[in-house]
């Protein structure tokens, strides 16, 4: 007999989008299982015929994660239709994945691409706590309480939330690294825009262990072996 599996933890398994995600889908009607109007909290099999926005989908066996270099003017998203560019748009790879934590039109980086639904579910809870890197350059020169004040956290008056404890690093009078454990909407911006500073550049480095190392701007690489262990063992 086979495994019966949640339905929205089988359209993340296929690379979909995430559980949450899926939900969303399930309850506007989006979703049909052998013909049928999908309902929350059905199960399903390999052998049911899962519609997903009018395209059938399907378990993959060989978990996928890339290490993709996203452009500025790439927007992380797979349905907004004002979008000029997508990151749907711009990579091509022979089996279907999506972004696991978004990165923001204005924003450069390393986005991690996968089919894998629990994984993306992983990187996407800000209570797992995995890290975050970025480099980032501002238009006024770094004032000396910086430092002290980013990492303590900041309060964002229009979320009404502080920001996690995190690290920051000075390397020059206009550029600093920093390491985050949340993912708050456009969050080094806000942090940035609330001491009276704009960023002009942001780019982000690495995720977890995944660093973006030497790849080019809208290349990507296949993360495998002990890297791919360490990935899934620090989340």
């Amino acid at each position: 007999m086979e495994k019966a599996t949640r339905l929205n933890k089988f359209i993340a398994e296929c690379g979909v989008c995430s559980r949450r995600e899926a939900d969303r889908l399930i309850e506007t009607g989006k979703v049909t299982v052998n013909g049928v109007l999908a309902s929350a909290g059905l199960q399903v099999t390999d052998s049911d015929r899962i519609i997903v926005n009018g395209k059938p989908v399907q378990r993959k066996n060989e978990k996928v994660v890339l290490a993709y270099y996203k452009p500025v003017g790439v927007t992380c998203t797979e349905k907004d239709k004002h979008a000029q560019v997508t990151v749907k748009d711009v990579l091509d790879y022979p089996v279907r994945v999506t972004y696991a934590g978004r990165l923001d039109k204005e924003s450069e980086g390393l986005l991690l691409m996968t089919n894998d639904g629990d994984l993306i579910n992983a990187l996407m809870r800000g209570s797992n706590g995995h890290e975050k890197e970025y480099l980032v350059r501002v238009n006024k020169e770094i004032p000396k309480d910086f430092k002290g004040r980013m990492e303590n956290g900041i309060y964002i008056a229009d979320l009404d939330t502080t920001t996690r404890k995190c690290k920051v690093d000075i390397i020059d009078p206009y550029t600093f690294k920093i390491v985050l454990t949340q993912g708050l909407n456009r969050q080094i911006r806000r942090m940035c825009e609330s001491l009276g500073l704009r960023v002009l550049g942001l780019k982000r480095i690495r995720i977890a262990n995944i660093e973006i190392g030497k790849l080019r701007v809208g290349t990507y690489r296949k993360i495998t072996g002990e890297e791919l262990k360490e990935l899934y063992n620090c989340l």
